[in-house]
């Protein structure tokens, strides 16, 4: 994320609760990207000019309150305190700290207690599969529209009857074009010989055992074992261009030089351009992975009126260019992509025009989940990061 990635990826996380009110630190490492390791927030700096459209955004009937249950520094503060202004409803905000605590959470409710959840899309489709989410009623949307449809249609929501896309996590290929001394234009030139001991890696076995796959020419969630050992013994290719593995901050290190290159998560993208705005992004000819977040609405949810006042809410094009420069994450709307401000647009918009083959990163079986995993392990031992 949240990444986060995602960007979106599914990896085994320790079990624990977190339930607090809203606060300003962004959501903890998560599978689907595998979202995104905590940052500060971003603050916003979408148009000024450009307010929301009152005409444009269901009025809210609803009332009462709003159980939201999610990461924590998912919205900016202005946003949920303006919803609460706007339409009377109070906002509930309940925290979990992975995408497991909240489907545990949500099974002991039986689709109860909560009035909408911002999950990752691979825990998502667990929960649809045991009828804990109810179908959106679009019609109560009236900015639906407003959503990119590049981001509809996945594997989790395949016909988009349950959710709704709040923010992507896009694996992120990143250098310094003053330290590397090559011009990187994808994956495969991680491998080049003058990166050795320069490169740095997000610690998430999917998404890396992923680009070696891609770099092959194959799918991030291929079910042939041979294959992905042909990814295995690419990735031992890799193994002297590594300086660093790790999932923490990835970005200081390429701030400060201790690495040149590398694939991040995208908050760790934007912290990192934001400082350093001469490092350049790349969209890797190989195609992209990515995962998403988004928002659905428990079968029992107690006040649904109110999550569909909210979805609604943040869906305005401007409202949604705040929420996206505040979080960090690829923007899901397209209507507010022109609004978002200059200096993010590179690294939270995909490039006008943009058609790469973009892949999710996908749940599988357990056999070739072990095989990834054989393969990782090897990987840092060769790289001397075990």
């Amino acid at each position: 994320m949240k990444y986060v990635f995602a960007f979106f990826c599914a990896v085994l996380l320790i079990f624990s609760v977190s339930c607090a009110s809203s606060g300003d630190s962004q959501p903890s490492p998560t599978p689907s990207e595998q979202a995104v390791t905590e940052q500060p927030a971003i603050e916003s700096t979408a148009s000024a000019e450009a307010q929301p459209d009152p005409e444009e955004s269901a009025v809210s009937e609803a009332g009462g309150q709003l159980n939201l249950f999610t990461w924590e520094g998912m919205f900016p503060q202005e946003i949920l305190d303006n919803f609460e202004s706007d339409t009377g409803v109070k906002i509930n905000y309940l925290n979990f700290d992975t995408d497991e605590t909240m489907l545990a959470k949500l099974q002991t409710a039986k689709g109860g207690d909560y009035d909408l959840v911002i999950a990752d899309d691979y825990i998502i489709e667990t929960a649809i599969a045991e009828n804990l989410v109810r179908k959106l009623d679009t019609s109560k949307l009236l900015n639906y529209g407003n959503i990119n449809p590049m981001y509809q249609g996945q594997f989790y929501d395949p016909s988009d009857e349950y959710t709704v896309p709040y923010g992507a996590g896009v694996l992120t290929l990143l250098y310094d074009p003053s330290a590397a001394s090559l011009d990187i234009k994808g994956y495969g030139d991680l491998w080049d010989a003058g990166l050795n001991n320069s490169v740095g890696l997000i610690a998430n076995y999917r998404v890396i055992n992923g680009v070696a796959l891609k770099v092959l020419g194959e799918s991030f969630n291929t079910n042939d074992l041979d294959v992905i050992q042909q990814a295995g013994d690419k990735l031992l290719e890799l193994a002297p261009n590594i300086r660093v593995i790790k999932d923490d901050n990835l970005q200081d290190d390429l701030l400060s030089g201790e690495i040149s290159a590398g694939i991040f998560y995208t908050s760790q993208a934007t912290q990192a351009k934001l400082e350093n705005p001469e490092l350049k992004v790349i969209f890797p000819q190989e195609g992209i992975g990515f995962g998403i977040m988004a928002g659905f609405i428990p079968s029992a949810a107690p006040n649904a009126e109110a999550a569909y006042a909210f979805l609604d809410y943040i869906l305005d094009p401007l409202r949604g260019a705040q929420c996206f420069e505040y979080l960090g994450y690829y923007s899901t709307f397209s209507a507010s992509d022109h609004l978002i401000s200059p200096e993010y647009k590179e690294f939270l918009t995909l490039p006008e025009g943009f058609n790469s083959d973009m892949e999710m990163i996908e749940n599988i079986g357990a056999e070739t989940n072990e095989k990834h995993e054989q393969i990782w392990t090897a990987f840092k031992t060769a790289a001397g990061r075990e």
